[in-house]
């Protein structure tokens, strides 16, 4: 539950009292044109930016009193997130998946990521060779592969291919079924609705309208969520 969240920069509010819900399981979008506070949003609920004011829980903890236990149930994946490039992916996945278990869990954590990735052709070669589709599927199985509780997701296809699109789309469905809850960020407003259950409209910082996909295209009598937002934002 986020209510009434803020952040400024100085002077600058890019966050002026953002107030939503996620259901437990569910696939929230955060929606909006580049500049409206989705990032910005997103990177409080990880725990990376202090909060100005406003609060959030996140499964009953506090966001700013009991940060330390919210880290070990969360995933962040920012958009511009990078892999060490003279890994191979399978190492890379091993070397992450051993800050959550050791052992013999290592090796079924990592059986896990390389399945979410779909790289297993390709799994044992180093992530330099790989395409930019093909490592920003690694890194989505690097973030659900430990299966977290809740799992925030920027702008999770940007830049990608229709092919890598479609897989990691299909990837964060799949896992929500292993009791993961997703929030993914995206200003790619034709995308959300193949993946979101529910979506939180932004702009300038503040959420404008909050609902399901086929509830706000009902409400504004619009043919896709791009055409909502042009609708609801408009004065």
């Amino acid at each position: 539950m986020v209510k009434d969240l803020t952040k400024s920069f100085g002077t600058f509010q890019a966050v002026k009292g953002v107030t939503f819900s996620v259901e437990e399981g569910e696939v929230f979008g955060l929606i909006g044109p580049n500049g409206a506070g989705k990032t910005t949003t997103m990177r409080m609920l990880s725990t990376l930016l202090q909060v100005t004011s406003g609060t959030a829980t996140i499964f009953g903890k506090d966001l700013v009193t009991e940060t330390d236990e919210i880290r070990k149930i969360i995933s962040y994946l920012p958009e511009e997130a990078g892999a060490y490039k003279n890994l191979t992916g399978r190492r890379y996945l091993e070397f992450i998946a051993r800050f959550f278990c050791n052992g013999e869990d290592v090796e079924k954590m990592v059986d896990y990521g390389i399945s979410l990735s779909n790289l297993a052709d390709r799994i044992d070669d180093k992530v330099e060779t790989y395409s930019k589709g093909m490592t920003r599927r690694l890194l989505v199985s690097r973030a659900l592969m430990f299966k977290p509780r809740l799992a925030i997701l920027d702008e999770l296809t940007s830049g990608l291919d229709v092919i890598s699109a479609q897989h990691v789309r299909r990837t964060v469905r799949d896992t929500t079924k292993d009791g993961t809850t997703i929030i993914v960020s995206s200003h790619n407003m034709l995308e959300v609705e193949l993946i979101c259950d529910r979506l939180a409209l932004i702009a300038d910082g503040r959420v404008v309208e909050m609902g399901s996909p086929a509830e706000l295209k009902d409400k504004y009598d619009a043919d896709n969520i791009e055409e909502v937002f042009v609708k609801a934002v408009s004065p």
